[in-house]
C-alpha cells in the first residue's frame, strides 16, 4: 500500500481551497492544511511537512513566488511546490519555476488532472504541460533579468546528454525521448538523473529553463543557437 500523499493548499479565494480539498480527499490524497497567503503557506509548511504544496502566485501579504523561494529554500525534506495561476503565460511562474518549483496549473483544471498532477510531482516529476510551458520559457527566458535566473555551464555534460536535454526541453516524455533516440526508457531516465545531478537541478522543469537560457535551445527553434 502506497504511503499516504499530503498536500498543503494555499489560494486566498475559499472556493478553490475547498474545491481542490474535496478533490483531493475523495481521491485518497490527504489535505494537511490549507493557507489564505503567502506567510500561513510558509507556516503550514514548517507544521505539516506535506509532500506537495499547490500555491495560488497571486496572494495578499505575501505572494506565492516569495513563499515558493522560501519553502524551497535549501530545508530537509522540501515539498515539491506546483503554482496555480489563472493565465496560461503569468510571468510568475517562470521565475517560480526557476525558483525550484516543480510546475503550474490552470485553476480551471478538471478533477483528473488536478490528481495526477499531484501524484506526478509527488514521484519525483515535474509536470511539464508541453505546450504551455514551452511558450512559457520561450517568452520569459534571457528576457526579464528580474526573475530567478539559472545560470548553469554545460560544459559538464557528455554529447550525448546534451542532446537528450535539448530534446527534453522540447516537452517530449521520456518514452518519446527512448523513441527519439533509439534507446530504452531506463536509458533515458539513468541520462536525466545524470544531467540534473551535473547542473544541481531539481527536476526537469528547471532544466527546460536552463536549455532555453544557455542558448542550447532558443525562441526560433530547438536546433537554432
Amino acid at each position: 500500500m502506497n504511503e499516504a500523499l499530503r498536500v498543503v493548499v494555499a489560494d486566498d479565494q475559499a472556493l478553490v481551497r475547498r474545491g481542490f480539498g474535496m478533490i483531493l480527499t475523495a481521491d485518497g490524497i490527504d489535505v494537511v492544511a490549507d493557507a489564505t497567503n503567502g506567510i500561513e503557506a510558509v507556516e503550514a509548511v514548517r507544521r505539516t511537512r506535506p509532500d506537495v504544496v499547490l500555491m495560488d502566485i497571486r496572494m495578499p501579504e505575501m505572494d506565492g513566488l516569495e513563499a515558493t523561494r522560501r519553502i524551497l529554500g535549501g530545508a530537509a525534506d522540501e515539498p515539491r511546490v506546483v503554482m496555480l495561476t489563472t493565465f496560461d503565460l503569468d510571468h510568475y511562474v517562470y521565475a517560480a519555476l526557476s525558483a525550484g518549483a516543480s510546475g503550474f496549473l490552470l485553476k480551471d483544471v478538471t478533477p483528473e488532472h488536478l490528481v495526477a498532477t499531484v501524484r506526478t510531482v509527488r514521484s519525483g516529476d515535474a509536470l511539464l504541460a508541453p505546450a504551455i510551458t514551452r511558450r512559457l520559457v520561450e517568452r520569459f527566458a534571457r528576457r526579464d533579468s528580474g526573475t530567478a535566473a539559472l545560470h548553469r555551464d554545460l560544459a559538464a555534460l557528455t554529447p550525448r546528454e546534451l542532446e537528450v536535454l535539448r530534446l527534453l526541453a522540447q516537452g517530449l516524455s521520456n518514452a518519446e525521448l527512448a523513441a527519439s533516440l533509439n534507446l530504452s526508457e531506463a536509458t533515458v531516465k539513468t541520462h536525466v538523473s545524470r544531467i540534473l545531478a551535473k547542473l544541481g537541478l531539481r527536476d526537469r522543469a528547471q532544466a527546460v529553463i536552463v536549455a532555453y537560457e544557455t542558448g542550447l535551445v532558443s525562441r526560433t527553434g530547438p536546433d537554432a543557437s
